[in-house]
């Protein structure tokens, strides 16, 4: 298969899983309320928590973050073998992610990305995800803010993954560059949060919003 017909079609396939809202296709099939009508109005895994079901939260935040990795696994694999060029990889990695920011089937009105971006981060490589995902656990656990954890992941996981490649594992600059758009993109859809945060009207983490 040519090259760029393969890196197209891999981008364009990123790009329609990414699109695939998951905290409304769950929300849909447990009965629950869209989790656009209610809180702050993300189709994420955070918002459907103000639901009040966990098990939803939990299947939302599981599913976005598979369909971050998988696609970016399968271009990594494909590029090992040859029917892809490697250059791809890191566009695919964008591309799913702009896919849920995005999505084409829900009015192009998605989520903040912070699962899916999880999910690309341990994809592109174990270590980076895991380092990225403590930082979330670690600042949401201390101040119950899943937002400023999403914004100190998103500033920290570009350091983690420059420092990682120095020292622990190989990889090329597109694949750095993908990762500071991936997380630029996460702190310009937290723009609300920042100044809610800033106001000290920002909701904690599991407190329900009518």
């Amino acid at each position: 298969m040519n090259h760029t017909f393969a890196a197209l079609l891999a981008i364009l396939a990123a790009y329609l899983l990414g699109s695939i809202a998951f905290a409304v296709v769950v929300s849909r099939f447990m009965g629950l309320p869209d989790p656009r009508s209610f809180g702050s109005g993300n189709p994420g895994a955070t918002n459907v928590l103000r639901s009040g079901s966990k098990l939803a939260a939990a299947l939302t935040l599981l599913l976005d973050a598979f369909k971050g990795w998988l696609p970016v696994c399968l271009a990594s694999w494909g590029a090992e073998a040859g029917w892809l060029a490697p250059a791809a990889v890191p566009l695919v990695a964008v591309a799913v992610f702009l896919g849920h920011l995005y999505p084409v089937f829900f009015q192009f009105k998605g989520g903040k990305g912070v699962a899916t971006a999880a999910g690309i981060l341990l994809a592109i490589n174990p270590w980076l995800g895991l380092a990225t995902v403590a930082t979330w656990l670690i600042v949401a656990s201390f101040t119950r803010y899943s937002s400023l954890a999403a914004l100190s992941a998103a500033v920290f996981a570009p350091f983690y993954d420059w420092l990682g490649r120095g020292l622990v594992w190989k990889g090329d600059i597109a694949m750095l560059l993908a990762v500071i758009v991936i997380s630029l993109f996460v702190v310009w859809r937290h723009r609300r949060n920042v100044r809610h945060l800033l106001r000290g009207t920002e909701s904690r983490i599991g407190r329900k919003q009518p």
